[in-house]
């Protein structure tokens, strides 16, 4: 026979079942069963006190960056010259770079401005699963990118023919497909783990270096897969964007004239600094074994939210296609309104 106990100690929005074997008989072993339905956030460790601060701050960053990608996307869509794989992957570049920081953005955003930190289980898992799927598609992106800046500046005649239409949609859905097999794996090995005491996330997201010590059997498993998948992912996409930039600078090397050697340079260091502000964080959170919270949090808020931000910058500053496209596209607007 089995009683049905409930422990009050625990929060309110925390309280947990367990079925307890009958106290008649004590020899018998007391077997849990996992009824948690929702997590706290604790938020960015070490803030305590600057919720407001933070929450004005990330606030401004965030609008920034999905009016800024928001940008590139009209003046991509709007001009004809710029309808090229390149751009192409720009674009969806910057629809990845609004997708990603939403994510775990708009939920941070609400418990610093005071609202409640609760996110229930399928939302903890959801947000896992979306933030690895994005992360994971965007950074074969980057790869798929690469190839591309390696196949007009080493293979300029034949650069249409190799970057076809059909090509690039292919590299996409590869992409895609590549950042849902890695997103599915990491949170089905989370998630499959009972979760049945403590429930309070010590981080602003759910993410796996901050879920897994919460849970109640043995986590060892999903660590190693964890880790071992995010970094072969990692160091594959990496290795892959080393060997086309080895071969574009080489070429780069090549080039007789000065103005085209800037000119090849000037295309391919947007997408370097990208891409080093898109690894640098990966490397730090994941493959480091004990990262201190603070470091870790502040390395994934720069991951998350602040280098969207700046992909959008890069790309616009220094894009001269770009800024002219967003020109045309406001003298537009304006002739429009004054009419």
């Amino acid at each position: 026979m089995y009683w049905y106990c409930i422990y009050p100690n625990l929060p309110p929005h925390s309280y947990f079942h367990i079925f307890c074997e009958n106290p008649d008989y004590p020899s018998m072993n007391m077997r849990n069963h996992t009824l948690l339905n929702e997590f706290i956030l604790r938020g960015i460790p070490q803030t305590e006190g600057l919720e407001a601060v933070l929450c004005a701050v990330f606030s401004f960053i965030y609008l920034f960056n999905l009016l800024g990608n928001l940008l590139i996307l009209v003046a991509i869509v709007s001009s004809s010259t710029l309808h090229t794989p390149m751009y192409f992957f720009l674009g969806l570049l910057s629809i990845f770079d609004i997708l990603f920081p939403s994510v775990t953005c708009p939920k941070m955003l609400l418990y610093l401005s005071g609202q409640s930190p609760v996110i229930s289980y399928k939302g903890c898992a959801s947000q896992l699963y979306f933030y690895h799927l994005l992360g994971s598609a965007e950074g074969c992106l980057y790869s798929v990118m690469s190839y591309d800046r390696f196949v007009a500046i080493c293979h300029p005649l034949r650069y249409m023919l190799i970057m076809k239409p059909g090509v690039c949609v292919s590299l996409v859905v590869v992409a895609g497909l590549v950042g849902c097999l890695h997103a599915t794996i990491l949170t089905s090995f989370t998630f499959q783990l009972s979760y049945c005491g403590p429930n309070q996330v010590d981080y602003f997201f759910c993410d796996i270096p901050a879920v897994l010590p919460l849970a109640c059997t043995d986590s060892a498993l999903a660590q190693r897969v964890g880790s071992i998948n995010v970094g072969f992912l990692a160091l594959t996409l990496l290795i892959s964007v080393c060997v086309c930039y080895t071969r574009i600078g080489i070429a780069i090397l090549r080039i007789r004239s000065a103005e085209g050697r800037q000119k090849a340079f000037s295309t391919c260091s947007a997408h370097l600094i990208a891409i080093l502000c898109a690894y640098g964080p990966v490397i730090i959170i994941y493959l480091k074994s004990t990262p201190n919270p603070l470091l870790g949090a502040m390395v994934q808020i720069l991951n998350n939210i602040v280098s969207p931000m700046l992909n959008s910058l890069i790309y616009s500053l220094r894009n001269k296609e770009v800024k002219r496209s967003l020109k045309r596209v406001f003298r537009n607007v304006l002739l429009t309104v004054c009419e």
